[in-house]
């Protein structure tokens, strides 16, 4: 079965260059405004969206993406309203492949069946679930699987070539590579190691990889784009919508300041040819 994201990473290797994936949480600042982010993200530039799931412990997250997490939830955004956020958008952009990032917890306590059904039916394409190792597929991976999702698996500079098979082993739509070891929104990555890496994980999958974490601006999104099937990035975009709120609420410039900033990393990514396009 061919998804979203699927035709997407086909679409744009045919033209030679990477995606753009770009992280937002749903319910920052407030249901009203993040719609209304979500809706203007692939005008903007965006080519896959990741629509991060607030909770309460996001262990993996840095300081950008916990606060927008935390804004999110403040402003009493629920896992119900996150699908229905995807429903909503799936009104006016059907090809635009969305992806539910997050962690377990809230899945679990939604009740898995019925998370992967409203998923689907919500228009969701995709999940990354960053705390469920590949010991645990059974729990969430495999199902997603049969449901007709996507389940995107993280690898990161510290996974071996002995432990890259069983990370690999039931993945689908595309690999994330977390490009540093660490938190979101820490460190630069180093952007021959991140060449090499993505050059190794290609040996090992047919699958487009695409390289996030410390990716800030639009020269840092075209030195990895060269490389790499996709950039993501997420604080930064995150850290945009801080940064316009008035009092802790959305300002009059809250969607308009993600839109420029996405479309600052969109010219990065357009405007490098990749040196070898993906099968």
């Amino acid at each position: 079965m061919t998804t979203r994201i699927d035709r997407r990473f086909a679409a744009l290797a045919k033209q030679g260059r990477a995606a753009l994936v770009t992280f937002v949480t749903a319910g920052d600042p407030d249901l009203a405004t993040s719609l209304a982010i979500l809706k203007a993200l692939p005008g903007a530039g965006a080519d896959v969206i990741e629509l991060g799931m607030p909770f309460t412990d996001p262990m993996a997250d840095g300081p950008a993406i916990q606060a927008s997490g935390l804004r999110a939830l403040k402003g009493g955004q629920t896992m119900r309203k996150t699908l229905a956020m995807v429903a909503e958008f799936r009104k006016s952009d059907a090809e635009t492949p969305v992806v539910l990032m997050g962690y377990y917890n809230p899945i679990y306590v939604f009740g898995v069946a019925a998370f992967l059904r409203e998923a689907k039916a919500a228009g969701v394409d995709g999940l990354i679930v960053v705390d469920l190792p590949p010991e645990e597929d059974d729990e969430l991976c495999l199902p997603a699987l049969r449901a007709g999702l996507n389940f995107i698996r993280l690898a990161t500079p510290t996974t071996d070539d002995r432990r890259l098979p069983t990370v690999l082993a039931n993945t689908s739509g595309f690999v994330y590579y977390v490009s540093i070891t660490g938190i979101t929104g820490s460190a630069a990555p180093d952007v021959e190691e991140v060449a090499t890496a993505v050059a190794r994980l290609k040996a090992h999958s047919h699958l487009p990889v695409a390289v996030g974490f410390g990716l800030k601006n639009a020269s840092s999104v075209a030195t990895i784009a060269a490389n790499a099937d996709g950039v993501v990035v997420g604080s930064a975009i995150v850290e945009a919508v801080r940064a316009s709120l008035r009092n802790g609420k959305a300002g009059p410039n809250t969607v308009g300041a993600v839109v420029a900033k996405v479309g600052e990393l969109a010219q990065g990514v357009r405007g490098v040819t990749k040196a070898t396009v993906s099968d």
